[in-house]
């Protein structure tokens, strides 16, 4: 019999933007612990994925194995999340990914964040294994472990639903895993509201290696600021820049994140065929004007959201989330697919099974490539959407060729000799902009302590969007401090529980102003920037310790060797020797890319 013990705390209302409580859970014991949440932590982490990375730093050795039972995985959200700032819905996962090897983040939106916070709990520690399927309840401070027998095998919206059926409340907000994490893909997601995903680096194999399908959260606490009255005009400023800037009316509410993609092909930094071209003569029939004309039925918020970029598409009669610009691009452009209805099937079966789009899409176009080459004994075609929607299908459940392709386009790869044709940093997939034609981005990618990420640290924003700078996306010069600035930034922004894409409008001052104005800390930019600097250089240490090095620091062979052939970047590729260093030199790291005792100490990291 499995033995669980129950906690009831009562619900407090924050007079910071904190909850001010951690659950720790351990699912071998089948206990919960209330922890007080460290005074020094929130100006120094400030919260989401800046407490989630300093307590596996403090839990896990680098060196154990993601998917033993000696790792540790935090769901965390930020003091912004759930307050009412606009944009502020956000929270992470943060466990050593069994993907990449590496301490990273999934980050995902909706209304889960704000419910946990609104249930008591700034972040939930999740340690050891289950040994049987259990899901944790969390209501008002009452925390528990449940059976999960019945759930496991069902998809994300099954799972969902029963959980709201069998606790008699539909507004109950879920985050689970589905087929592909209870098979332990590597790029599985955990998925709340259905169709939200914390995505990146194979969090969702984790929780199934602990037999955990789920984690249920109902709240009835609020967010309450130290200076209400000062926090509202914050508010009102926030919701103004938004709409002044366009965010709120413009393409990204018109078209959903697909709006960038017919942008970002015609200036030749669409990677196509698993990176081999850069630019897609059907990007019309996969864009984002296309979605919203032939498919979308409803535009879709996160909590205290103006922008509503989410997609509500219907297909076949059957409705759901998304798709997004890389989802569309990975199962698209880079499969050469123009087939819209595939891309959607495939995005929906990624949602219901719990996968990462990027990762999978990305290793669907490595097979295509190494079929097309003749490394791989089946036959895998180019533009063929019925096979990739076949192929989620057989990743999710490691069917036949799925079960190899379920480890990640590098060890795919590699198990048939040419570990090249993996688009991956760190065995984590490239995502949708060719390194090649932006300096920056490519330095973002190299670099990244997650592995290839374009929001770890969004060099687009500068380099295509001119945000808040204008950058030639073809110099090396000044792209290492900027790389730098961006990544500090990110984490940052995570940290607090907004979501990235208002950085499009606001600067650090102002996200500084955000969380000073709720919390009552005096953060300046400096300060709140610096916490991210001590986010990244927590990460990096652990990545350090757990074997990464300089020779990681860098993009697949492709994007160093391969120059582009057509448009404005035609001729280029990555200048790794040009920015590296310089990059190692403004974070104020050895030229081996370590930092430095004297950095750690400027920081206050250990």
């Amino acid at each position: 019999m499995y033995k669980y013990r129950a906690i009831v705390i009562v619900p407090v209302e924050s007079m910071d933007g904190y909850a001010g409580a951690i659950l720790s859970v351990d699912l071998t014991a089948g206990s919960l612990q209330k922890q007080p949440l460290p005074e020094e932590w929130k100006k120094k982490y400030i919260g989401g994925r800046g407490f989630g990375v300093r307590i596996i730093s403090d839990l896990v050795d680098p060196a154990t194995d993601p998917l033993s039972d000696a790792n540790v995985v935090v769901v965390a959200a930020g003091p912004l999340t759930g307050s009412r700032m606009p944009m502020g819905s956000r929270y992470d996962v943060v466990t050593k990914s069994p993907l990449t090897g590496t301490l990273s983040s999934a980050n995902s939106g909706g209304f889960f964040g704000t419910e946990l916070k609104r249930a008591g709990f700034d972040a939930v520690i999740i340690r050891g294994n289950a040994r049987r399927p259990v899901y944790l309840w969390i209501s008002d401070g009452d925390a528990e472990i449940r059976d999960a027998s019945a759930l496991w095998g069902k998809t994300t919206g099954g799972t969902t639903q029963s959980i709201q059926a069998a606790l008699g409340d539909p507004h109950i907000r879920v985050g689970c895993i589905g087929p592909a994490g209870e098979r332990q893909c590597l790029m599985a997601a955990v998925m709340n509201e259905q169709s939200r995903a914390a995505a990146r680096g194979g969090c969702g194999a984790v929780l199934g290696a602990k037999f955990l399908k789920a984690l249920a959260v109902r709240g009835t606490g609020t967010v309450v600021a130290q200076d209400p009255v000062h926090f509202d005009t914050v508010i009102t400023s926030v919701r103004e820049r938004l709409k002044g800037g366009g965010l709120a009316t413009g393409g990204l509410n018109k078209y959903g994140t697909a709006a960038l993609l017919q942008l970002i092909n015609q200036l030749g930094l669409l990677p196509v065929n698993n990176h081999q071209k850069n630019s897609f003569m059907d990007a019309g029939r996969v864009s984002g004007e296309e979605l919203t004309r032939g498919f979308l039925k409803e535009k879709k918020s996160c909590y205290s959201c103006p922008v509503a970029c989410g997609r509500e598409c219907e297909l076949d009669g059957v409705r759901g989330g998304g798709p997004e610009y890389e989802t569309i691009w990975a199962f698209g452009p880079d499969c050469g697919v123009s087939d819209m209805p595939s891309i959607i099937r495939a995005n929906n079966l990624c949602n219901e099974l719990g996968l990462d789009t990027i990762s999978t899409g990305v290793t669907i176009a490595c097979a295509m490539e190494l079929s097309e080459k003749g490394y791989l004994p089946y036959t895998v075609r180019w533009g063929d959407g019925d096979t990739v929607v076949n192929l989620v299908r057989m990743i999710a459940y490691r069917a036949g060729i799925g079960d190899e392709m379920a480890e990640g386009s590098f060890r795919f790869a590699a198990r048939y000799g040419h570990p090249e044709l993996s688009m991956s940093v760190k065995k984590l997939e490239v995502p949708a902009y060719d390194p090649r034609g932006l300096q920056g981005q490519g330095l973002e990618y190299a670099t990244s302590v997650r592995g290839a990420c374009h929001v770890y640290g969004n060099m687009v924003y500068p380099e295509v969007l001119g945000v808040p700078v204008k950058l030639d996306p073809f110099a090396t010069e000044n792209k290492a401090q900027w790389t730098k600035t961006m990544q500090d930034l990110a984490a940052a922004v995570d940290a607090s529980g907004m979501c990235l894409f208002g950085g499009r409008v606001l600067s650090g001052a102002d996200y500084a102003a955000m969380v000073s104005a709720l919390t009552g800390q005096r953060m300046g930019e400096h300060e709140f920037l610096q916490a991210g600097e001590r986010i990244w250089n927590l990460q990096k240490v652990f990545n350090i310790r757990a074997g990464f090095g300089y020779e990681d620091d860098t993009l697949p062979p492709r994007m160093l060797n391969e120059p582009l052939t057509e448009g404005a970047p035609k001729g280029q590729v990555w200048h790794r020797d040009a920015l590296l260093p310089a990059y190692y030199a403004a974070r104020g790291w050895d030229a081996q890319g370590r930092p430095t005792k004297e950095k750690l100490a400027e920081l206050g990291i250990g």
